[in-house]
């Protein structure tokens, strides 16, 4: 048996330390969510009489119903078309041994390293000649192609450190090489495909500035953005926006949760290659 030794007793309060600084935020988050409003408490301490009352006002002041299906709808439309269009682009892009993948590769990992805020105002411009603005397609948009270069450098790392000679045996029995990918290759990426749903998911779901852009004076409103009518520049109503923040946060939660075993697996075959 290993011995409890002083270096295990340092390590041990080390993870103790690392693990408050990690819950506190969620201490204060919950503690404000059930204060009753009009008091002034410290968030430190948890309300004496705690109360479910600010998750209802919230829900019904913020209207948070249609903004969860606003936000469902651009964040699974958006999920949706980058795992088939990242998977599809980074498969040619990892098979291929010729010099136009490597340019190719190269111009997707320069999305990376551009600022979406360069184009913000000329895609701006450009949905609204599309008649776009208001429209929840726009968004969906949006988010396809800025987060293309991060699925793409997810798929084809993952890709390559993928053996070829599964699809190779399908295309000997016949498929091409479409029906290949499909039936065959794309099973086998379903760790990376956990992550680029965990990671675009959590990144759509939150985001607040494009929302506000795309469709400001319209009643279609995503979750961060419907909060956003708590806070005036003289008034904050603190319990109802951390009450809405843990409603908008548990379909994430539930995501995150029921697909975490694919996430360490995804990220450390994608930075492999």
């Amino acid at each position: 048996m290993s011995r409890y030794t002083w270096r295990t007793g340092v390590l041990e309060a080390v993870m103790i330390a690392a693990a408050v600084v990690f819950v506190f935020p969620l201490y204060i988050l919950v503690s404000i969510a059930l204060e009753p409003s009009g008091t002034t408490s410290s968030p430190v301490s948890f309300p004496t009489s705690p109360t479910l009352v600010n998750f209802a006002d919230a829900w019904e002041r913020a209207d948070l119903g249609s903004a969860i299906l606003y936000s469902l709808l651009i964040t699974v439309g958006s999920v949706t078309l980058l795992v088939g269009l990242a998977s599809l682009a980074a498969y040619p892009i990892a098979r291929s041994t010729r010099l136009w993948s490597k340019g190719v590769f190269a111009l997707f990992m320069l999305g990376l390293l551009l600022p979406f805020q360069l184009a913000m105002i000329p895609l701006y411009w450009t949905m609204r000649d599309l008649g776009l603005l208001g429209n929840p397609v726009a968004l969906i948009i949006f988010y396809t192609g800025l987060q293309m270069p991060m699925s793409v450098f997810l798929y084809t790392g993952f890709l390559r450190s993928l053996d070829p000679g599964y699809e190779q045996a399908a295309q000997i029995d016949g498929c091409g090489p479409l029906r290949a990918f499909v039936s065959v290759v794309l099973p086998l990426m379903r760790p990376v495909t956990g992550t680029v749903i965990i990671i675009n998911t959590i990144f759509v779901w939150n985001d607040f500035l494009t929302p506000l852009m795309y469709l400001s004076g319209t009643d279609r409103q995503t979750i961060p953005v419907a909060l956003f009518g708590f806070v005036g520049q003289y008034v904050a109503q603190w319990p109802l926006v951390f009450a809405g923040l843990i409603i908008g946060v548990a379909p994430v939660l539930v995501v995150y949760f029921a697909m975490q075993k694919h996430v360490i697996q995804g990220f450390a075959s994608g930075l492999k290659g």
